[in-house]
């Protein structure tokens, strides 16, 4: 790599003041370019005794996440018939225990949604008093186990559209706030169409946020005999009667734990982004069963869920299970989204996933993250837009703090590059299902000089821009592209990568 690819800030305070913005030279505060947010690490999908597949009580995931530096949780227990018809009450009630011994947490009960025609989402809102009954009758109404609407059809399809437009009905109608949706792990069993992403975002493009661009259930591919040897995330399938059929065999794989989706440079995340609007990627700990754990769900019948609709408490065998089907990960521990919030609160959190301003991390690759754009004396970060004229110079500024401290894995990660990609704004698209940008590109790679906590800080600059577009950025603890994970010999904590949200440059 070239010596004009690896550039630090010196000299930053000569470009900045010609937008106006004053910059330090050394030990740049990239909030005084675009505001000061409280980074808020937290997780949108998590799974408690009630679900069908799990064993973990609400306090439990509670305590396991704000061990491992969680600030926020949304509690995602499947739908099902046996969930509706017992679980809604009871859980809300155990989601209010936990709120008051936690009451350093920001918690919300929500679901994961069996999306009609397609797979799973998170589904969150806030409603008071009434969100058990919202809840349930969300997941009477619209989940694909209660209204027999799993296959892919266009019917199917249009019975997940009107849930998003009946969340917007609800909210405009003040009987639920700031519903928030997240498609899950999109591509594990290639149910979610590219046609079908942008219906779901643009029925309801203030809720509809974005998708995990990393699933969870990561240490799944831990090789044996120390592991599952399966695939991180559950990604070891291929198509199916229910798949679209356009995507490629290597969809149903992860680069580097992250989504094809996601990971695949001018793919499909970038597909959404050249249109000009925002889609969010997420990553997440999908905890059911968390690897290293002592707990043990007790044994029962083989139908003990369909008729309790909950397992009984786990118990503390004193081993750590290593095994299927412990998988994953506790919330914050090897997974973690960062959100920037105006202010610690539920509110705060909600207004930044809404607005986009949203990076994940996987295994404490870098310990902090800040990235703003200026041109034209404005100024934006994560989510956001700048306006700029046509002609004036856009510089992207990234600040990252080095990891100092060893990960799960027993070492502390080393970030070896960080990338800046750069992608057209070419507007809607005729086709639905595109999941190509062609004219997305990694436009230069930064190599830190790497030390234990220390913060790096460099720029990429756009000179004489004539067109709108946008910008992003990724990290790695390697030196290549982002390659498939080998099913049974994926240990997470070698292949470590980070992915920041866009901003986008709009030119006047």
């Amino acid at each position: 790599m070239t010596t004009d690819r690896r550039r630090f800030l010196k000299g930053a305070g000569l470009a900045a003041a010609a937008a106006g913005i004053p910059i330090p030279d050394s030990d740049i505060d990239v909030s005084r370019l675009c505001g000061r947010y409280q980074w808020l690490v937290g997780d949108h999908h998590t799974h408690s005794q009630y679900s069908y597949d799990a064993m973990y009580r609400i306090d439990q995931i509670a305590r396991g996440g704000r061990a491992h530096g969680t600030d926020w949780i949304v509690f995602t227990d499947h739908g099902h018939a046996e969930h509706e018809k017992v679980s809604v009450e009871p859980t809300e009630a155990d989601f209010r225990a936990a709120r008051r011994k936690y009451p350093d947490l920001l918690l919300w009960h929500g679901m994961e949604w069996n999306v009609p025609g397609a797979e799973h989402a998170t589904v969150f809102f806030q409603a008071g008093s009434e969100q058990a009954a919202k809840l349930r009758e969300f997941e009477r109404t619209f989940d694909w186990r209660l209204t027999n609407s799993e296959a892919s059809s266009p019917a199917n399809e249009a019975l997940a559209l009107r849930a998003l437009r009946w969340l917007a009905d609800e909210e405009r109608a003040r009987r639920i706030h700031a519903p928030v949706v997240l498609i899950n792990h999109p591509l594990r069993n290639g149910r979610v169409a590219p046609h079908e992403l942008r219906a779901y975002r643009d029925a309801a493009p203030d809720i509809v946020i974005g998708m995990e661009g990393a699933p969870g259930a990561q240490a799944d591919g831990f090789p044996k005999p120390l592991g599952n040897g399966g695939a991180r995330g559950g990604y070891a399938n291929g198509p199916g009667a229910n798949s679209w059929p356009g995507f490629p065999a290597e969809a149903y794989r992860t680069f580097g734990g992250w989504d094809w989706a996601t990971a695949k440079v001018g793919g499909l995340w970038d597909s959404l982004l050249a249109e000009g609007k925002p889609w969010s990627v997420t990553t997440n700990s999908d905890s059911h069963y968390n690897r290293g754990d002592t707990l043990v769900r007790p044994p029962v019948a083989d139908d003990w869920y369909d008729t309790h609709g909950k397992y009984p408490d786990p118990v503390d065998s004193g081993v750590p299970q290593l095994v299927p089907p412990y998988a994953d990960f506790y919330p914050g521990e090897f997974s973690r989204t960062y959100v920037g919030a105006k202010r610690r609160s539920l509110e705060g959190v909600l207004e930044g996933l809404r607005a986009g301003r949203v990076w994940g991390v996987h295994g404490g690759l870098v310990q902090s993250l800040e990235v703003g754009a200026y041109g034209s004396g404005a100024a934006a970060t994560l989510g956001g837009r700048l306006r700029v004229r046509r002609g004036s110079d856009v510089t992207l500024v990234v600040s990252a703090r080095l990891a100092s401290r060893p990960n799960g894995g027993g070492s502390v990660p080393r970030l070896a590059r960080l990338d800046v990609v750069a992608g057209p704004v070419t507007g809607p698209v005729t086709d639905p299902d595109t999941m190509t940008a062609p004219g997305t590109k990694v436009a230069e790679s930064f190599e830190p000089r790497w030390a234990p906590g220390r913060q790096v800080v460099f720029r990429h600059t756009v000179r004489n821009v004539r067109s709108p577009f946008y910008l992003r950025v990724r990290g790695t603890n390697g030196t290549s592209e982002p390659t498939p994970d080998v099913i049974g010999q994926a240990n997470p904590f070698e292949d470590l990568w980070m992915y920041a949200n866009p901003i986008f440059v709009d030119v006047c």
